[in-house]
């Protein structure tokens, strides 16, 4: 073999000797940077089912305040009720006067 082939394994063995710590290196990182985004997304999903926990409690207050406005319908019904029976008593009371 020539004198260039084994200067040129020379050069990429040297070259492949000096990239595996710079690749180990950047795996290392990368695959810190994952772990992170991954507790960081945990955190998020926690935060969010604490939400989600804590609001359920809105339908309740929306079912409470459907109930709470028919209840008002059906006291003004009593009142005018309770009104009218009034009205009849005093009248018939005044008759029997």
């Amino acid at each position: 073999m020539p004198q260039a082939v084994y200067i040129l394994w020379v050069i990429l063995l040297i070259v492949a000797v000096l990239a595996i710590p710079v690749i180990t290196v950047g795996l290392h990182l990368t695959w810190q940077a994952a772990r992170s985004i991954e507790r960081y997304f945990a955190e998020m999903r926690d935060a969010g089912t604490g939400i989600a926990e804590n609001t359920e409690h809105i339908k309740a207050l929306n079912d409470t305040l459907a109930v709470a406005s028919d209840m008002l319908n059906t006291a003004g019904a009593v009142d005018e009720h309770a009104a009218t029976i009034k009205d009849t008593l005093v009248e018939r009371a005044a008759k029997l006067n």
